[in-house]
């Protein structure tokens, strides 16, 4: 059963320095706690991560994941979608980044379709402690940059 979830925050930076630390992959595993490790396994014309393989801490265990990103609607928005994973069946998520007063309200949208069976009250709760800490992980990072 496939879970979808929303939050945001407000971050005092404006949408290009949100926009910025979020595809700056490689340095995820400076300010991310449950990245272990990331590899850029393609990059588009100008340099951004186009899939990205990811080890991360999840349900008590270690996970290999890759994301493909899209960048169509940057730098308003950021989607990726699951190239490949062994926990995950399927994973998309988007942020939108909205100015507001020379911040940003970041809109962090996922959706998550686990391979193996789990509750759903147990996947819904996942899902927002992924999005929670996402959130508060990437409004200290960029705050603490400026």
């Amino acid at each position: 059963m496939r879970q979808r979830a929303t939050e945001s925050i407000v971050v005092n930076a404006p949408p290009q320095d949100v926009f910025s630390v979020v595809i700056d992959v490689e340095r995820y595993v400076e300010w991310v706690n449950e990245v272990k490790s990331i590899e850029v396994i393609e990059r588009d014309a100008v340099g951004r991560p186009l899939e990205v393989e990811f080890r991360a801490a999840a349900f008590g265990r270690s996970t290999t994941y890759a994301l493909r990103y899209d960048y169509g609607r940057a730098p308003d928005e950021l989607n990726w979608y699951q190239a490949a994973g062994d926990i995950t069946a399927d994973l998309r998520g988007q942020y939108r980044f909205e100015p507001i007063d020379g911040a940003t309200n970041v809109v962090y949208d996922l959706e998550v379709d686990l391979a193996v069976p789990i509750p759903a009250f147990v996947k819904a709760r996942a899902a927002h402690r992924i999005q929670s800490e996402a959130l508060r992980d990437l409004k200290s990072r960029v705050e603490s940059l400026r």
